[in-house]
C-alpha cells in the first residue's frame, strides 16, 4: 500500500505541473495574440519594426562584406610571404657566392657553387608546387605551349610536334603559370 501512495502523490504532482504549464502556454498565446492585434491595428508600428529589421540586416551584411574584403586583401598581401621566406636562403647563398668569387680563379669551383644554388632554388620551388613540364618532341598543345615560330619539318612525323623549346613551361599545381615557348614543325 505504501507504494500506491507514492504513485498517487507522484501522479498528483505531475498533474499539477501539467496544469501549470498549460496555464503558462495559454497566457503566452494571449500575449502573442494581443501583439498580433496591436501590429495589425497599427500599420505604422509594423512598418517601423520591419524597417528596423531591414536596417539591422543591411548593416550586418555591409559589415560582413567589409570584413571579407579586408580579409581578402590581407591574404593577398601575405600570400607570397611563405614563398619569399623560403627563397631568402637562396639569396643569401648568391650573396656569399658573389663575395667568395671576387678573388677566385678556379672556374670549376664557381660552376659547382652556381649549380648548388640552382639546385637549392629548384628544390624550394618544387616544394611549393612549381613543376616544369616537358614539351620537346611532344605534339603541340595550345593549352600548355605558345608557338613562337613554325619551321619546315624534316619528315611527316615531325609535323605538329615541338622541334625546339625556347623557354620551359611551368605549372603551379594543375594551373599553367607560364606557357612553354616552342618552335613547331609544319
Amino acid at each position: 500500500m505504501h507504494n500506491n501512495d507514492n504513485v498517487d502523490n507522484n501522479q498528483e504532482v505531475n498533474d499539477e505541473a501539467n496544469l501549470e504549464q498549460t496555464d503558462n502556454l495559454n497566457e503566452n498565446e494571449q500575449k502573442t495574440d494581443e501583439n498580433a492585434v496591436n501590429t495589425d491595428a497599427d500599420p505604422a508600428a509594423k512598418l517601423n519594426d520591419l524597417n528596423d529589421k531591414y536596417l539591422r540586416l543591411y548593416s550586418e551584411f555591409d559589415n560582413y562584406r567589409k570584413r571579407t574584403v579586408k580579409e581578402r586583401l590581407d591574404l593577398l598581401k601575405s600570400a607570397n610571404e611563405d614563398v619569399l621566406k623560403a627563397v631568402l636562403p637562396v639569396i643569401d647563398d648568391f650573396e656569399r657566392a658573389i663575395k667568395a668569387n671576387e678573388n677566385v680563379t678556379d672556374v670549376k669551383a664557381i660552376k659547382d657553387g652556381v649549380t648548388l644554388i640552382y639546385t637549392k632554388l629548384k628544390t624550394i620551388a618544387q616544394q611549393k608546387g612549381l613543376t616544369a613540364f616537358e614539351s620537346k618532341d611532344q605534339l603541340f598543345d595550345a593549352d600548355l605551349m605558345e608557338a613562337i615560330t613554325h619551321v619546315p619539318a624534316q619528315n611527316e612525323e615531325g609535323k605538329g610536334k615541338v622541334i625546339d623549346e625556347v623557354e620551359k613551361g611551368y605549372k603551379l599545381g594543375d594551373k599553367v603559370i607560364r606557357f612553354a615557348k616552342v618552335v613547331v614543325g609544319s
